[in-house]
């Protein structure tokens, strides 16, 4: 059997460049973390970085491992012109649902950025749904993450913020183990919720047929 083709490596400045082109100063790369979960916040994060720049091991923020994700986190801070994460609560989730509350966790991670003017910015998020609201140009890139370096930095960003934020949890509320399973929905988190109940860091309305 022919073995497959390697896939083609990712030019991470593909899209930067484009805006680049078209006149843009400023690529703020926007994602989020923690859409799925039962429990805990949504977490979002917005990055501008140099033009040109990679960053040696970036990626899809899911395609990493916790420790690289981890060492890249300050690296990417350092590196970055400015850079904001920003979360919505578990409240405001059951409140306003978990979309509408990725969009206001992704909104204030970018009115957090300290660069101006925004007409110089153009903001990529990832994903095909654009958060209503953002005070600048704005695009879509479908799967983002692993495509665009601005995107993959706030992708990690936001990723090593929110299993931070669910250690803090694990450490008020131990029995549910959110320290392994970050909130998902892990046979041993629905076995710690059927022996415990739900916490006031759950999400009611991803409970309802629990």
């Amino acid at each position: 059997m022919p073995k497959k083709a390697p896939e083609p490596p990712v030019d991470w400045l593909l899209y930067e460049r484009a805006c680049i082109d078209e006149g843009f100063k400023y690529i703020c790369g926007v994602d989020e973390a923690g859409r799925g979960p039962l429990a805990g916040p949504v977490f979002a994060a917005a990055v501008i970085l140099p033009q040109n720049l990679i960053i040696d091991g970036v990626n899809d923020s899911k395609k990493l491992t916790e420790k690289k994700r981890e060492e890249l986190f300050d690296i990417i801070r350092e590196a970055a012109l400015s850079y904001s994460i920003a979360a919505a609560t578990e409240r405001e989730i059951d409140e306003i649902n978990i979309l509408q509350a990725t969009f206001l966790a992704m909104r204030r991670a970018v009115e957090g950025l300290n660069i101006d003017p925004y007409e110089h910015h153009i903001i990529i998020v990832d994903g095909n749904r654009m958060p209503p609201g953002l005070p600048c140009e704005c695009r879509t890139i479908v799967k983002g993450d692993g495509l665009s370096m601005s995107i993959a930095c706030a992708s990690i960003l936001a990723k090593v913020a929110r299993d931070r934020y669910m250690r803090v949890l694990d450490e008020k509320y131990p029995a549910y183990g959110f320290a392994g399973h970050k909130g998902y929905g892990t046979a041993a988190h629905y076995a710690a919720l059927r022996q415990h109940g739900v916490s006031p860091v759950h999400r009611a309305t991803f409970l309802k047929n629990l």
